[in-house]
Order: structure tokens, then sequence, then C-alpha cells
């Protein structure tokens, strides 16, 4: 019997040619969180994706909107929101109770680049927070809404567990310890998410894993189970998720790392057109053994990957998350 999936981050294009339909590759029963922005998205747009989906969703049985952890579950795929920016808040505290009504349960302050709420992974000047970024995260803790240090700059992340007064998490981030790439997080950064009771979502991207050619696809999935492990063994079991950014835009993200390489840095243009772990490669349900398996293969038991695959986001979800 295959776990329950909880997928911390995934992601359709962020235009009108997004398909909530693709997301049935995930299993039924499964929670997904997909974006609904990041640096390049105003209020308005996102506000725009967010009514679109929900609206795609609603029409589309296979699919339920979340609420709370008790909409999770069943025959249908639980779909909540998350952002990979602060930018389109519009600078305003408030929207993030107007998200959290439409469903985005994460909000992760920065991506890559420095910004109003604090700095990002690819910034050589690491400042940390802002005084908005701490007011932003004051207001996650009051709204019920997971702070995120995924593509944070070091600093900026460990100022989340500072002061966070709930679980933070790493939605979809990997550790530098294994990979040394600035998207990937430092052992003391996994340690005070941790502290927070938090939780750190392994991603199956392949530049992340150092595994990023088109034929590594066995290969992403071994580096996965290794970070798993790597993390397991660091901070304990409890604190390690599933969070693999898959991209079901991947052609157009890559056209976008072709044609604004600036916004991205060499850390993600070296290597070529980008590679993920898909939805199927998770559970094992392709020819290539899959990422349960891994776990398996590596001595972890059936209650240990049900854990990571889905338990130890549901439970801090079930703190966060406001009733």
């Amino acid at each position: 019997m295959r776990p329950f999936l909880w997928e911390q981050h995934c992601c359709l294009p962020l235009s009108p040619a997004a398909r909530i339909s693709d997301l049935a590759r995930y299993p039924a029963g499964s929670y997904l969180s997909v974006n609904v922005g990041y640096s390049r998205q105003s209020t308005a747009d996102s506000l725009a994706l967010l009514h679109r989906f929900r609206r795609d969703a609603q029409e589309d049985r296979r699919f339920r909107l979340v609420r709370g952890v008790e909409d999770i579950g069943g025959d249908t795929i639980a779909l909540a929101f998350d952002l990979e920016d602060s930018g389109p808040l519009g600078a305003d505290l408030d929207n993030v109770e107007q998200f959290y009504e439409l469903g985005v349960r994460s909000l992760l302050p920065t991506y890559n680049h420095a910004n109003a709420a604090g700095c990002g992974c690819l910034d050589a000047d690491d400042t940390g927070l802002t005084p908005y970024g701490r007011d932003l995260v004051r207001k996650l803790d009051e709204v019920g809404m997971f702070a995120d240090g995924s593509h944070c700059s070091r600093r900026t992340g460990l100022e989340l567990s500072e002061l966070s007064a709930a679980p933070m998490i790493y939605s979809h981030s990997n550790f530098a310890a294994l990979w040394d790439h600035p998207r990937n997080i430092t052992d003391e950064q996994a340690r005070a998410c941790a502290a927070t009771g938090g939780v750190i979502g392994i991603n199956g991207v392949g530049i992340f894993l150092g595994h990023n050619a088109v034929d590594e696809r066995a290969e992403r999935v071994e580096a996965m189970a290794a970070h798993i492990e790597y993390g397991a063994a660091l901070v304990g079991i409890e604190h390690i998720g599933v969070g693999s950014d898959y991209s079901f835009d991947a052609e157009d993200f890559n056209d976008e790392l072709r044609q604004n390489p600036d916004a991205f840095s060499a850390m993600y243009t070296a290597w070529g057109p980008l590679q993920w772990v898909p939805p199927e490669d998770l559970l094992g349900a392709t020819e290539v053994p899959g990422l349960n398996a891994a776990l398996a293969g590596r001595g972890f038991s059936a209650a240990d990957r049900a854990a990571v695959f889905g338990g130890n986001f549901a439970r801090i979800a079930g703190q966060v998350w406001r009733a």
C-alpha cells in the first residue's frame, strides 16, 4: 500500500494556459500546494490566477479545495495554494488575510533576490529580513499561514525561525552539505527550522540535486532519497517531507531562464534546461523505481515513509492553519 502524499510545492503555468486537470497525475487522495505567484506577479495577477484555479477545481470532481486539514483525504485530490514571494502582497499586509481566505496556506518572503521583505538566496550581500519582513512574519503567525524559507537567503531563513511563533517550513529545499548550491540550505538553517517544530520539504529539481542530465531520471530519485536520509539523521525523521517543486510549466520556465538569465544567475543556467522528478516517480507508478521504493531500500520503515510523504506536514498544518 503506497503512503498518502503531501506535495508541499508544485507549479502550473502562471497564465491562462494552465490546466488544473494536469494535476490529476498525482494519485487520488493527495494534498497539493500549487504556486499562484512569485516576484513577477502583482496582487491583481495572483488574485486572478487564484480565482481561475479555484473555479476550474470546483468544476472538476477529482479535486477539492482545502480550508483545513479535515478537507484532505478520501478519493479527491486536495488543493491549496502558495506564494513564492511577498511581492504579490503589494506591500499591504492585510492582503495576507485575503490570500488565506482564498486558500493560500504558505508564503515565502523573497524569491532569489532582495525585495521589500528581505534577501534572497542569490544575493551576495545578505542582510536578512527588513522591518517590513519582520512584520510580515508576525502577520503570517497571526493569520495561520506557513512562513516558508525556500528561495530566501541564509540569514533571512534563520531570522524566520527566530521570529516565527509557529512551526516554519522550507517547502522545497535540499541540503547544501550534499550539493553545494545557493538554493540549498545549511545544516544550521535545518536545525533552526526543526527547533520551531517545522518541516523541510525535499525537492526533485536536477540542479539542486546534482543530477540534471535528461538521462539521469533514476539518479534524481536516488538523490532525493539521499537528501531525505541526510535530513532525517540531522534533525529527525519528524522534520522531513516532500515538496518536489515539479513544474507543469517546465517549457515556460526553461524559456524564462534562457531569455532572462540575469534574473536567476549562472547557478541556474549553467547546466542546461532544468529537469524534475515527476509526480509518478514519487510513489513509483512508472518503470523507474520510485522514491518510496528508494527509501524502503535505505531501511526506512513504512511508518517512516508515511511520515515523510505526508504525516509530518499534515501534523504541523493542524498546528498552524487557523480553524
